[in-house]
């Protein structure tokens, strides 16, 4: 029921429609939400500020990065690799405005597929920017500047996330570019300089070193993904190096600027203090993401935030303001869009009065490179700052069948499991197959398996995931073809 205060603002303002649910951003956690909510009976709306529902990873981000993922490889191969397959594919030739437009198509095709569904569950789609003005009640304006607000029971935050910039620099998405700018370029860059050795920097590189660009990686660590693995960040960098793509570690960007068409990136070699230029047609800043919540009225709200400007949330992610929910890139945990469907989904069935769940520690990562890389669970390195005591299985693709016929042979699987119960608690694989693969760990995990448990379990031959069944039998230390 709304109180006093609520129903004196309702009769003060213009209100449109009611809702028992309202959706704030229309990304793969607001949209899933939103499908959810309606099939749980709800009347409910999504506001989206795009013309097109899917946020940030369909219309920008993960599908149309994997469109071109997908088609730089297939042009890579038939360059580079058919003639000594067999395959005589001479004179290829590279039409990027084809290229793009085939992402396009995908991008649109799939939007209309989420348009279709909101259609098929009855869910109202309002475009425009939504910003909370009481616990009850949303504001919308929309592109033409026109205000609307909309009344209902619940509101559930999931606005995603923005790209960050390092201090100083400005992205104009022609130089100087975020991930977007990235997924757009008119022509392949003759130099590509990346800031940042993450999921995006990585796969954005891989697209444009294929095609042609001169790709360099400069990462203020180490090590590349270094939430990942210390094993498999190690190996991933070597296969990476192979296949052509520069690496500056340890290496901090003091300074990047515009230097008549191109850009000029200064730095500073962490270790030796040496400093270093580099020029480039484009510059990818790709350092990480932050929370999407400047135009949500959250400070006048009194919903709290922390020093990451994430929304605080309980065990079933209301804010400080109980009926106002928040889920995906704008609460912690990883930016992953999974991560945010299942929040979605959990966050109705608990506005519905059900048990929503979300199991952190089996939430998959992946980097779709060639070849993929898939993790799960904990790595070596959380484990030992944990003092828990493990043990590993190993197994390479250079001794599974498949991969060694299909050409793909890079990589291992690497499996850590509890020593004494013997309970896998994490998992990593490189592998033209990660991203598939993982997904039988991502089960195994989730209902509490031992590496025994994958090890007697049958896999079809030839495939590579035989290479998750030697892995949990090296466990052990008994593979069979290794």
């Amino acid at each position: 029921m709304f109180g006093r205060a609520e129903k004196t603002v309702f009769r003060s303002l213009k209100m449109e429609k009611k809702f028992d649910v309202i959706i704030i951003g229309g990304g793969p956690g607001g949209y899933v939400c939103a499908i959810r909510s309606s099939q749980l009976g709800f009347k409910t709306a999504c506001i989206e500020s795009r013309d097109t529902l899917g946020g940030t990873c369909l219309n920008v981000g993960c599908i149309p990065s994997k469109s071109l993922l997908n088609l730089s490889e297939n042009y890579h191969k038939a360059k580079k690799e058919f003639n000594s397959l067999g395959i005589e594919a001479n004179d290829i030739k590279l039409s990027l405005s084809k290229m793009m437009n085939s992402k396009k198509k995908s991008v649109l095709t799939l939007t209309k597929g989420i348009e279709f569904l909101f259609k098929k569950n009855k869910i109202t789609h309002i475009k425009g920017k939504g910003s909370i003005i009481s616990k009850n009640i949303v504001s919308v304006v929309d592109k033409n500047n026109k205000k609307m607000n909309y009344q209902t029971q619940n509101i559930v935050i999931s606005t995603g996330s923005i790209p960050t910039s390092p201090n100083g620099i400005t992205i104009d998405e022609k130089t100087i570019v975020s991930s977007t700018g990235a997924l757009s370029f008119d022509k392949v860059p003759k130099e590509l300089a990346i800031i940042g050795g993450g999921y995006i920097g990585l796969e954005m590189g891989s697209v444009w070193k294929r095609l042609g660009s001169d790709v360099t990686v400069v990462e203020f660590l180490d090590h590349i993904i270094p939430e990942m693995d210390h094993d498999i960040s190690k190996e991933f960098l070597k296969i990476l190096k192979k296949q052509g793509i520069n690496f500056k570690l340890n290496s901090k960007v003091t300074s990047v600027n515009k230097v008549k068409e191109q850009a000029v990136v200064d730095l500073t070699n962490g270790k030796t203090s040496e400093r270093e230029r580099i020029q480039a047609d484009k510059v990818l800043i790709a350092i990480g993401r932050k929370p999407n919540i400047d135009l949500l009225n959250l400070k006048k709200m009194n919903i709290k935030i922390d020093h990451q400007d994430r929304i605080q949330i309980d065990k079933k992610f209301q804010t400080s303001i109980k009926n106002i929910f928040a889920i995906g890139d704008v609460i912690i945990g990883p930016m992953l869009a999974h991560k945010a469907e299942e929040e979605g989904i959990a966050v109705a069935e608990i506005i519905a009065g059900q048990a929503g769940h979300v199991n952190y520690d089996v939430i998959p990562g992946v980097i779709y490179t060639s070849p993929e890389v898939a993790t799960i669970g904990k790595t070596e390195e959380q484990l030992k700052k944990e003092n828990i005591k493990y043990k590993i299985g190993k197994f390479p693709f250079l001794a599974n069948s498949r991969a060694k016929v299909n050409n793909s042979a890079e990589g291992f699987v690497k499996i850590i499991a509890e020593e004494k119960t013997d309970k896998v608690l994490g998992v990593s694989i490189i592998s033209s197959e990660a991203g598939t693969m993982i997904a039988e760990l991502t089960l195994a995990m989730e209902f509490g398996s031992s590496a025994e448990d994958i090890a007697r379990t049958c896999h079809a031959h030839p495939t590579y995931s035989e290479a998750v069944k030697e892995a949990a039998m090296a466990v052990d230390k008994k593979p069979i073809h290794f």
